[in-house]
């Protein structure tokens, strides 16, 4: 059995010969009348036995108790360093032990009578020792055979606990809680110092601070929050018996651990109850009614570290910066105490708008899952703060601590010294750096020359050390997409991410020069080493991570103005003491450069490679698609934030290119940069920039950059211009021929519909209802009708206003009868029934059907009106009126579709003649040069006749194209039928909508 003597454990303590296994009250106490027989005092038994036979002097004893050494040196508690958003919300937390101080004041005075009342009743009596006490709690544990109250003072437990806390090592640990004659006396003398040191409430603080309460909760308050969810000060009665219970044998009764431990919880607290109800501290009422009640738990998860935070890539980020940064402490073993230990409140710079923003836009279009990962950076211009750091990964170890899974502990929004992997290509984000060089070296808007369609870096390369770094055995092509050979500008070279142009420029401008901007604006390569100063440099061979990226755009943003980027902006000291971190930003560029910048970037937007994305606002930004689509990025900016999204493939991005991939459930032939990475940025910016007003970039010095010249530029733009207007033109001709072929298809179609007695569309189904004919026919079909001629719906018609076609109900149930014979057959309804060509939605659907109009109708109304009275010839006359109607809106219909297919025919054969003419003028021409030449060969005239000659020769067959085409224009304009005279108006009396043409041009 274990017996317990001032706080230590005696499996079998000797002393003398006396030994104390399994003893009784009455051996119990002999043994420590003969201690105090021996010592001379009561108080050298107590604290001093000692193994072997000799005894103890009173005087040593006494001499040992007198001279008390200085009180213990008291280190801070380790507590916990919490990070916080930048609006003062907790996001992580980080210790090495879960504690957080605090004042007695925060404590609730039920709780400090509950952890007096079972651990030192007499605490505000004695000085340190309690005789008294030390002498019932032996008698008490002895006679129940277990540890009931304790044997040792407060101040004794926060002497032990002291030591403890302070140990640097496991060996310090273990000699500060070794079961040793020395230790406790040390204890003892260092209690009776603390007690002159301290008043009875600084002590009582000071305990309930330190002491172990378990489940990794040390102190009270840390205790409170994780047993319960509360305060310390707002403990109640049972809570406070139950934490008071707690700290005997933390480790028993943690409750954490199971069911068993919560039993055992539970006897202690209800102990703890019983004490105080004896020392009359509550009623005996009260504490049964207490007893009675459940634990209450509400156990709390406390995690530590990143694992546990919400951001979890971004605190790794916050982590690694202040285990790398001089200012947390002189070495890496300082800032890793100060940061497990310090209890330090850092303010960070994340946003948590900005934040969701990011991690929603990668979530939409890449999952966990997928082998490609996606990343993104936010960075506040001007400052370096950064504003999001999302991965399309989860955070943590994937099962059975695979290295593929959805789940990963690398930050891969960040280089290796913020806990980030190897990175990615950047790809043409690259050019931006060549572009800035460029203008600064005084190239202007539309300066360019003409490159062709390969390109071979075999010269004109020199990195910084001077040292020539050609490639003649590398040819470099332009991407699928990103333009040919022929005349660039500046800005057609960017928009349209030229590679061989930027590869020419690059040399134009000097390779080193190009790596100094980039360094300038805080290009690093990811994983730490120098920079790879290549010929294709410009086209991003260097690894990179979205952070530095998206740090150097936000330069531009900022008008050349680098900041650092930084997670930290404050650092609160556990005292209170705030240290501010300020930006480090240094002058990258001139602002008149960055401005041009952006004013070049903003046309990726509107005519390069992320035309048709936008964000709402003003933006600027680049592509980067690499060589073999081994990764993709896009890096963009607004005046008020930046950002910066990568792509590639987390199993190596040179073995598995982004190529007939499918990535978060959307295949993709090739991931590009306006692919993926641009949309994600995007839908990112748009929403985290929702709340912030828009501003636009500061217009360039029109005076120091505009003006420049690219030999062939202009000519080859008119080309390009001339061939498209020639493809408009060819595909509007062709739409009108496939629009007229149509008209006329199901104008016929609807006539052999009607003959058939097959499906009928009327003019009376304005509501847009087939309405079937035929006994048997199926439920009418909506269909959708095209506007009238004239832009006059087909329900504002005449023959759709309201009047009811005998043997055609709308919504009745009543199966209609065809008019004619009644014994044809039932003409099914839809695509079973009814001809091709008829269920086409077209002007046929506005004709009335044959049998609708048909003569026999008439007689056989007017017979049925005869037998039925004046009512029934009323709505006889009325039924006649509107077939009458009907057949003269089919006539205009069908004189219509006429008119359109002579127009479409007048155009095309003013065409043809147009282009007959201008043959005819270019044979004439050739013929007269040919004579001209032939005269100056033989000296009989000079060659300014010859032009002369050729001029009027010219201009005459142009007037007599112009002549002939006169009479055929007036030829027409008799007739209708020109294409630029006078056209007939559409019985509604508006023109129809495909026959309002501009006319034949004049000449």
């Amino acid at each position: 059995m274990t017996s317990r003597l001032l706080g230590v454990s005696l499996g079998r303590v000797s002393l003398g010969r006396v030994s104390l296994g399994r003893v009784s009250l009455g051996r119990a106490v002999l043994a420590l009348g003969m201690c105090g027989a021996a010592g001379g005092t009561l108080v050298a038994g107590l604290v001093m036995p000692f193994v072997g036979g000799a005894g103890l002097a009173a005087r040593s004893a006494a001499s040992t108790l007198t001279y008390l050494p200085a009180p213990l040196r008291e280190e801070p508690l380790p507590e916990v360093t919490r990070l916080l958003d930048r609006n003062g919300r907790q996001i992580a937390q980080f210790y090495y032990q879960n504690r957080q101080s605090v004042p007695l004041s925060a404590v609730a005075p039920v709780m400090r009578q509950a952890i007096v009342a079972i651990e030192d009743a007499r605490f505000y009596e004695h000085g340190g020792l309690d005789i008294k006490g030390t002498l019932r709690a032996f008698v008490t544990n002895t006679r129940a055979g277990g540890i009931r109250q304790g044997g040792s003072s407060i101040t004794q437990q926060l002497v032990k606990n002291i030591m403890v806390s302070q140990a640097e090592s496991e060996q310090e640990r273990a000699q500060a809680l070794v079961r040793s004659f020395r230790r406790k006396l040390d204890e003892l003398r260092y209690a009776l110092a603390l007690e002159r040191k301290y008043t009875k409430d600084q002590i009582l603080e000071r305990y309930l601070n330190i002491a172990y309460f378990g489940a990794g909760a040390f102190g009270v308050q840390a205790a409170a929050k994780r047993f319960f969810g509360v305060d310390a000060a707002d403990l109640t009665l049972t809570q406070a018996a139950t934490l008071a219970g707690a700290v005997r044998t933390p480790y028993d009764t943690d409750p954490s651990l199971g069911d068993e431990h919560r039993d055992r919880l539970r006897t202690r607290r209800d102990l703890v109850l019983g004490r105080m109800a004896e020392l009359g501290i509550i009623g005996k009422d009260a504490a049964r009614t207490a007893a009675a009640a459940p634990l209450g738990l509400h156990l709390s998860p406390e995690p530590g570290g990143c694992a546990g935070s919400a951001h979890p890539f971004f605190c790794v980020y916050v982590e690694r910066e202040v285990l790398t940064n001089p200012a947390f402490g002189y070495s890496r073993a300082d800032r890793e105490r100060r940061l497990q230990r310090g209890g330090l409140t850092i303010w960070t710079t994340i946003d948590p708008v900005a934040q969701r923003a990011a991690e929603r836009a990668i979530s939409a279009r890449v999952k966990p899952r997928d082998h490609q990962v996606a990343s993104e950076t936010m960075i506040e211009p001007g400052t370096g703060h950064i504003r999001a750091m999302a991965v399309s990964k989860r955070y943590g170890r994937n099962p059975h601590n695979r290295d593929l899974g959805p789940s990963t502990t690398y930050n891969l929004a960040a280089d290796t010294a913020h806990g980030g992997g190897l990175g990615l290509q950047a790809g043409s984000t690259f050019k931006v750096f060549t572009l800035a060089t460029a203008l600064k070296q005084g190239m202007r808007f539309g300066d360019g020359f003409v490159i062709p369609g390969a390109y071979v870096p075999s010269y004109g390369y020199r990195d910084c050390s001077g040292r020539a770094v050609n490639d003649p055995h590398t040819v470099i092509h332009n991407a699928g997409g990103e333009g040919g050979g022929g005349p660039y500008s500046l800005e057609m070279g960017t928009w349209q991410s030229v590679n061989i142009f930027y590869m020419r420029l690059e040399r134009e401008v000097g390779l080193c020069d190009v790596v100094q901007t980039a360094k300038s604006l805080g290009i690093r390569r990811a994983d730490g080493t120098p920079l790879h100063e290549v010929p294709t440099f410009t086209l991003g061979a260097n690894e990179m991570d979205p952070t530095t990226v998206a740090a150097a755009y936000a330069a531009l943003a900022a008008r050349g103005r680098y900041c650092r980027p930084m997670a930290i902006t404050a650092v609160v000291e556990r005292d209170g003491t705030r240290t501010d971190i300020p930006p480090a930003c240094v002058t990258a560029l001139e602002p008149a450069v960055a401005d041009a910048v952006s004013h070049v970037l903003t046309g990726v937007f509107s005519k390069g490679t992320m035309r048709g994305q936008s964000i709402g606002r003003p933006a600027a930004g680049k592509t980067g698609t690499n060589n073999g689509y081994t990764s993709a990025w896009f890096a963009g900016y607004t005046p008020a934030l930046a950002a910066a999204v990568s792509v590639g493939d987390i199993r190596g991005s040179y073995r598995y290119p982004l190529t007939g991939v499918t990535i978060g459930g959307r295949y993709y032939g090739a991931v590009q940069g306006a692919s993926l990475p641009g949309p994600i940025w995007v839908d990112s910016m748009r929403a985290a920039l929702r709340d912030t007003p828009a501003y636009g970039f500061v217009p360039p010095d029109m005076a120091r950059f505009g003006g420049g010249f690219t030999p062939g530029l202009k000519e080859a733009l008119e080309k390009q211009r001339e061939k498209e207007k020639k493809k408009r033109k060819a595909e509007r001709e062709k739409h009108d021929d496939d629009a007229s072929e149509q008209d006329a298809t199901a104008g016929a179609a609807s006539g052999v519909a009607g003959a058939s007695g097959g499906t009928a569309t009327s003019p009376l189904a304005a509501g847009g209802m087939t309405a079937p004919t035929g006994v048997g026919a199926a439920p009418a079909v909506p269909v959708i009708r095209p506007p009238m001629p004239g832009g006059v719906s087909a329900r504002h018609s005449s023959a759709a206003s309201g009047a009811r076609t005998p043997g055609r109900p709308l919504f009745s149930g009543a199966r209609p009868v065809a008019h004619g014979s009644s014994s044809r057959a039932p003409v099914r309804t839809g695509s079973a029934g009814a001809p091709p060509a008829a269920r086409r939605v077209g002007w046929a659907s506005l004709i009335r059907p044959r049998d609708a109009a048909s003569p026999a109708s008439a007689p056989a109304a007017q017979r049925a009106s005869a037998r039925s009275g004046p009512p029934q010839q009323a709505k006889a006359r009325k039924a006649t009126t509107q077939h009458a109607t009907a057949r003269t809106t089919t006539a205009q219909h069908a004189t219509a579709r006429k008119t359109t297919a002579r127009q479409v025919g007048a155009r095309k054969s003013a065409a043809q003649r147009s282009q007959a003419r201008k043959s005819q003028a270019r044979k004439s021409q050739a013929r007269q040069d040919e004579a001209r030449r032939s005269r100056t060969r033989q000296g009989g005239t000079s060659a300014t006749g010859g032009r002369k000659t050729a001029r009027t020769a010219t201009h005459a067959a142009t007037h007599t194209g112009a002549a002939r085409d006169g009479q055929r224009g007036r030829a027409a304009r008799q007739t209708g039928h020109g294409a630029g005279g006078h056209r007939k108006k559409h019985p509604d009396g508006g023109r129809h909508p495909r026959h309002q043409t501009n006319g034949h041009p004049r000449h």
